[in-house]
């Protein structure tokens, strides 16, 4: 299992927010790149950057940032948040992004996101966020009634192979990763790789859904409230 250390950025500082709540914000560091160099200097080579002004205004409002992180700590970086079109998402790989995390283009461009992933297979990440039990978009702040596997399966005939699912409930919590939503969205579409995000608390988390079989996880919070450290995260990473 990939477990893929996080960064979220809003104005320009690593903070972490409460359900996605962009009232209930807690500042990590001040200085991106000194946290991405400490991801580095752990061992890891990927990480998951979300740009939460971005996913706001549609605007890639962190991008030199991001920009500064892969050129000078020489990590691998997936991010999202702003990702409207496929003008957008080629710009972002220009910008030398390893994989674009997609979700309100999904929804409200569908046509433009299939066309994305037919020319970029690889390097986009459908971003599943669930709230209460409906997809959620645009920073959270829309749901969508539509079946999951309504809005799934066309994309995965089309080559869709990644998928970044989010429990919106549990996200910024340390209450515990939902175990039994992953699991099920894997029995359901096993040909996805899936990778879990919200609610990880602690190393036993990481160690349950590595048993589940799941492609990856995010990790943020519980690494930033020192319930987990590098080192560990990174030594069970390495052990598959």
């Amino acid at each position: 299992m990939n477990i893929i250390p996080a960064i979220d950025l809003l104005d320009g500082q690593v903070v972490r927010l409460k359900k996605g709540d962009y009232e209930k914000k807690t500042i990590y560091n001040h200085n991106p790149l000194d946290e991405a160099r400490k991801f580095k200097t752990a061992g890891f080579s990927h990480i998951h950057i979300v740009d939460l002004n971005g996913a706001k205004s549609g605007q890639f409002e962190n991008l030199p940032i991001i920009r500064n992180i892969i050129n000078e700590a020489s990590l691998s970086v997936q991010t999202g948040g702003g990702v409207r079109s496929l003008k957008d998402i080629e710009h972002l790989l220009n910008a030398g992004l390893n994989g674009v995390i997609c979700s309100s283009m999904a929804v409200k461009k569908p046509d433009e996101w299939m066309d994305a992933i037919k020319n970029y297979p690889k390097e986009m990440i459908l971003g599943l966020d669930l709230k209460d039990g409906k997809m959620a978009y645009g920073g959270w702040l829309e749901t969508s009634d539509e079946p999951i596997e309504h809005f799934l399966n066309p994309m995965i005939e089309a080559g869709l192979q990644t998928v970044l699912s989010t429990d919106i409930s549990r996200d910024g919590m340390l209450s515990g990763p939902n175990v039994k939503m992953y699991s099920d969205l894997q029995k359901r579409f096993p040909q996805v790789n899936w990778i879990a995000s919200g609610g990880v608390s602690s190393l036993e988390d990481l160690v349950t859904l590595q048993s589940r079989g799941l492609y990856g996880v995010v990790v943020g919070k519980a690494y930033y409230e020192g319930h987990i450290h590098l080192e560990e995260m990174q030594k069970l990473s390495a052990s598959v």
